[in-house]
């Protein structure tokens, strides 16, 4: 079989959302319509005790969030389907913003009581950045919100983007009757704690079919005239600006009673694109081209805590993964075989023989992989874009338990290389400091530290503004730096010069005083001396 007929089979997306949206409950609506999984869990309840599919950290289980993204494949009608539920607690961001450079398309949900919330218009402003096709899903319309007009108002202004609803809904709350799909003109009724994939659903020839309007009486009139607002208002649907990022068509429904997540899967799998092009250090890669080519996304250690295995997540972006066959990891320059390559059902892995542009693999991995490298056939180019940003909060590490001190090494190599923080040291490693974007990184990371590699630890408050990579030509443009600020250089795992600046009074005097030398907030996660990137 030709590569392009299978890239023509390949959906890769991921779900975002400010948190409690309902993103991962909707994933795991998805799985069950697909028939991945046969029952659902809820993410938080205390009557039912299964827990969410997608999420399989203990400590997501117990606060009942996703901390980490999640890799799950799985087939709807005769597509293959990557899907990466991302987390969706801001403290988690950057783990989502590299996710999104693996996808090909994105599905936003919106909580229809809270509407656009702040860590929504920040992952889209990451979508609009790479021009990333969105769907939007505004979800628990079981719930009394804010009007659906008034909804799609705030989209287009805050969001940016033009929007285009493929369904609307009859009511709200408790006076919620279903969706109508406006150009299907059919109507599925809702029900409530539906817990079996089944479709109510009744067709119609219009908006002026009498059977509609005998079934609903003065509510289709008002569902009519709100289409025809819609239609006067929106632009139709254009599948061209959406592939370009410049539209989005919206669906509404409860992804907690499986109501309408039917429609917006069938629509996502019949619209949404294909594994594109994507740029190198050296050129553009098409997905058909023979030559295999992919980078990797995401590291994770531990994903079965029994085994303590550790995962590279690799996208594949062209030509054709094999098992057993010898790739070109560029960084390291040598060549490696993979025997048990896999995809995921979160934690549930299935070894795979081949891969094709747009899948998922994981790739056991014995400490060779950084976020960012690169795997070929022998061509040296690395996949650019996938950002690593200066973190927000610092805290010195102390070991509370010296006799576990290779312990805590291996801990948070492995964790700093997973990205769940980043990591500078100082005096040959003896100070170290962990950098996050946010404060719950570091529960994460001292009950991961604990459960998975035996170590404890206490994390200290370090007066700190911000970190900035410093990329200089001669070690004489950095003088100043280092005889005055010398406490406050770090290197980090790359070995690139940091200076974490008490204040933004501290980082203005350094830039003064040492004009030749680049104070930057952001680098690529690609090379091991990382290729350093201008901040603004």
């Amino acid at each position: 079989m030709s590569i392009l007929s299978e890239i023509q089979k390949r959906k890769t997306f991921a779900i975002i959302s400010h948190p409690d949206a309902g993103k991962t409950t909707l994933t795991e609506k998805l799985l069950l319509y697909s028939g991945a999984i046969q029952i659902a869990g809820a993410v938080k309840s205390n009557k039912i005790k299964k827990t969410a599919a997608s999420d399989f950290l203990e400590i997501e289980k117990q606060r009942g969030i996703s901390v980490a993204t999640s890799v799950l494949t799985f087939q709807y009608n005769d597509i293959n389907i990557n899907l990466l539920d991302t987390p969706g607690h801001k403290d988690f961001a950057e783990d989502t913003y590299r996710t999104l450079t693996a996808v090909d398309s994105v599905i936003l949900v919106i909580d229809s009581v809270k509407g656009v919330e702040e860590q929504t218009e920040k992952l889209m402003n990451v979508c609009r950045m790479r021009n990333t096709p969105v769907i939007i899903f505004i979800n628990k319309m079981d719930r009394e919100g804010r009007y659906p007009i008034e909804l799609l108002d705030e989209l287009e202004e805050k969001l940016d983007i033009r929007v285009r609803p493929l369904s609307y809904p009859l009511g709200m709350g408790k006076s919620f009757r279903g969706v109508f799909n406006i150009y299907n003109n059919t109507f599925n009724f809702f029900q409530s704690n539906k817990t079996r994939v089944e479709e109510d659903v009744e067709v119609f020839t219009s908006l002026y079919d009498e059977n509609l309007i005998e079934r609903f009486g003065d509510s289709a009139k008002k569902l009519r005239d709100d289409i025809e607002l819609i239609d006067g208002v929106y632009d139709h649907f254009d599948k061209d600006k959406y592939l370009n990022g410049e539209q989005a068509p919206v669906f509404f429904g409860s992804a907690l009673n499986n109501f309408g997540v039917k429609e917006l899967l069938d629509t996502f799998v019949s619209i949404a694109p294909m594994p594109k092009p994507r740029e190198t250090t050296s050129r553009m890669v098409e997905p058909t081209e023979e030559t295999f080519s992919g980078f990797v996304f995401k590291i994770h250690a531990n994903l079965d805590p029994k085994h303590r295995d550790r995962i590279a997540f690799l996208r594949v972006c062209s030509g054709k993964f094999e098992r057993n066959k010898f790739f070109h990891h560029v960084r390291l320059d040598r060549d490696l075989k993979f025997t048990s390559p896999a995809t995921f059902m979160a934690q549930t892995k299935s070894v795979i023989d081949d891969a094709y542009p747009g899948d998922v693999i994981g790739l056991y991995d014995s400490g060779v992989f950084k976020i960012g490298d690169t795997l070929t056939e022998g061509e040296v180019m690395m996949y650019k874009g996938i950002p690593q940003f200066s973190p927000e909060l610092f805290r010195l590490v102390r070991n509370t338990d010296p006799m576990k001190s290779k312990q805590l090494e291996k801990g948070l190599q492995n964790l700093t290389d997973e990205g769940l923080a980043q990591l500078f040291v100082q005096d040959m490693g003896n100070r170290k400091v962990v950098g996050v974007v946010g404060e719950l990184q570091f529960d994460v990371i001292k009950y991961r530290l604990l459960h998975e590699f035996g170590a404890s630890v206490d994390f200290v408050h370090l007066q700190s503004y911000k970190a900035c990579w410093i990329k200089y030509d001669k070690v004489e443009d950095i003088d100043e730096l280092q005889r005055i600020r010398g406490n406050n250089l770090f290197k980090d795992k790359h070995n690139n010069l940091v200076y974490i600046a008490d204040s933004s009074y501290a980082l203005n005097i350094a830039k003064e005083k040492n004009p030749k030398a680049h104070f930057l907030f952001s680098i690529e996660h690609n090379t091991g001396t990382a290729e350093l990137e201008n901040s603004k």
